[in-house]
């Protein structure tokens, strides 16, 4: 495959450039930020809602708005929801104030040029922004502000990160903090440096567990994402992670945190020395992650965004505690079955026999791993669960590895009534037909494997 060129990230020249003459969240339970939304799977009827504002890899005067119910499936709401009245948007942070408004905080010029201010806008509906102000960041010789990031702390303040600096060397950045005056978010304090980062660190993006502030910033000199803590939102920081230290490689940028529904979390970044735009996992609070993976739909698009993940109503209501069969909604005469303790999709109706219709039957319980989940018995009492990412039926063990392959997250499906089925553990990762066999893949972001992975809760075969 060809992939074309892709436009080079605002500081890939900026050392050749100076020889020239003349970026938060606390994601988790704080309402402010996240509405109602948790580290769970989302109640039956609602459903978890994810919302980014790229700015474009083909332009930086404008942003779009995507979605996504799984923080992978990302899905454009609205393009060119906003542009400024003047100047450029880029590196665009959103959140949700309590005052019911979406917020997002942005660069307002290109990298080439001085940059002094950072952009503020607003909107009802994530999709109808409204200017609000540029503000000049009030530190001495300022020449650049970048990637200004939200962070909501533990007692609701609400705070922006951004990466300062100063004439004297425009390409050395160190990571300011600005903490809201006033509910308006009209009026900042005075810039504090984040102290223990340091000069030549930009993109800084923090979140809290418990009593631990978590800074993932970028090295401009090695262009890798380092990892620091600290007990105070200032400082000092302890960078305790460098180089290639969690498998994501260099020339990355704009680390963006969120978490997800099973309470792991999501690290998003723009690879933008190879033009993709990358995901990352971690469930043991940030000490291993998993291999990168391009996000679909929105790769080699979007640019440097933030997420701003919520709980809304309208989400797929599956009864508990009934016998439903399931219906493939692009294949509507075949319907899941258990076959030799695999779980295929063959062809079932009115003269299938007695036994085939009772394999085609399955009780729908609460999840094993999470009571808003969904696990799924046959009639012998056997579990649907991935192995080797194939599904099939298995006698629970009673561990926490089994009730995690055996419980699904349901999202909306493409047809009418229909359900997809995430994985717990594996987020992302759908319960999909292939060659009628049922197996647990990741998402490709395409029509096809949305319709694919799309089934039809039915009234039960037996």
């Amino acid at each position: 495959m060809t992939r074309r060129l892709h436009t080079p990230s605002r500081r890939t020249l900026l050392r050749a450039m100076a020889a020239l003459p003349a970026s938060a969240l606390v994601l988790g339970e704080a309402p402010g930020l996240l509405g109602t939304a948790l580290a769970a799977a989302p109640p039956s009827g609602s459903a978890t809602r994810y919302t980014i504002v790229p700015f474009l890899n083909s332009d930086d005067g404008t942003v779009n708005v995507y979605q996504s119910d799984d923080a992978t499936d990302f899905r454009l709401v609205q393009a060119a929801a906003y542009t400024p009245p003047s100047n450029r948007i880029r590196d665009a942070s959103i959140f949700k104030h309590t005052n019911g408004y979406y917020y997002i905080t942005y660069t307002t010029h290109t990298w080439q040029d001085p940059s002094t201010t950072i952009g503020f806008a607003r909107s009802a509906d994530r999709v109808n922004w409204t200017f609000l102000y540029d503000y000049t960041v009030p530190i001495a010789g300022l020449s650049r502000a970048w990637a200004p990031e939200w962070f909501v702390d533990g007692d609701g303040s609400v705070n922006v990160i951004v990466s300062c600096s100063t004439t004297d060397d425009e390409w050395i950045f160190t990571p300011y903090l600005l903490k809201a005056t006033n509910s308006a978010l009209t009026a900042w304090s005075s810039p504090v440096a984040l102290s223990g980062i340091g000069e030549n660190h930009i993109d800084t993006f923090i979140v809290k567990t418990g009593s631990t502030y978590h800074a993932f910033t970028k090295n401009e000199t090695t262009k890798y994402i380092e990892y620091a803590t600290a007990t105070a939102l200032t400082g000092p920081y302890t960078i305790s992670r460098t180089g290639d230290w969690a498998g994501w490689g260099s020339y990355r940028e704009g680390p963006a945190l969120v978490r997800l529904d099973n309470g792991g979390w999501r690290l998003f970044f723009d690879g933008y020395g190879d033009g993709t735009y990358y995901y990352s996992d971690s469930h043991d609070t940030f000490a291993t992650w998993s291999a990168p993976a391009a996000l679909p739909a929105v790769s080699g698009t979007a640019r440097h965004f933030t997420v701003v993940k919520e709980t809304v109503s309208g989400g797929p209501a599956l009864a508990k505690n009934v016998t439903r069969s399931f219906q493939s909604a692009n294949y509507t005469t075949r319907h899941w079955q258990v076959q030799s303790l695999l779980l295929n999709l063959p062809v079932v109706g009115a003269s299938s026999s007695a036994a085939e219709k009772q394999a085609s039957t399955f009780t729908v319980v609460a999840g094993l791993a999470d009571a808003n989940g969904y696990s799924f018995r046959d009639s012998s009492g056997r579990y649907l669960r991935h192995y080797d990412f194939r599904g099939r039926f298995d006698t629970s063990d009673g561990t926490s590895t089994f009730a995690k392959d055996a419980t699904f997250i349901a999202r909306t499906g493409t047809a009418g009534g229909s359900i997809r089925l995430e994985s717990y553990n594996y987020p992302g990762y759908y319960l999909r037909h292939y060659n009628y066999e049922l197996r647990v893949q990741r998402a490709d972001g395409t029509q096809l494997f949305r319709q694919d992975s799309s089934f039809v809760p039915v009234t039960a075969w037996a």
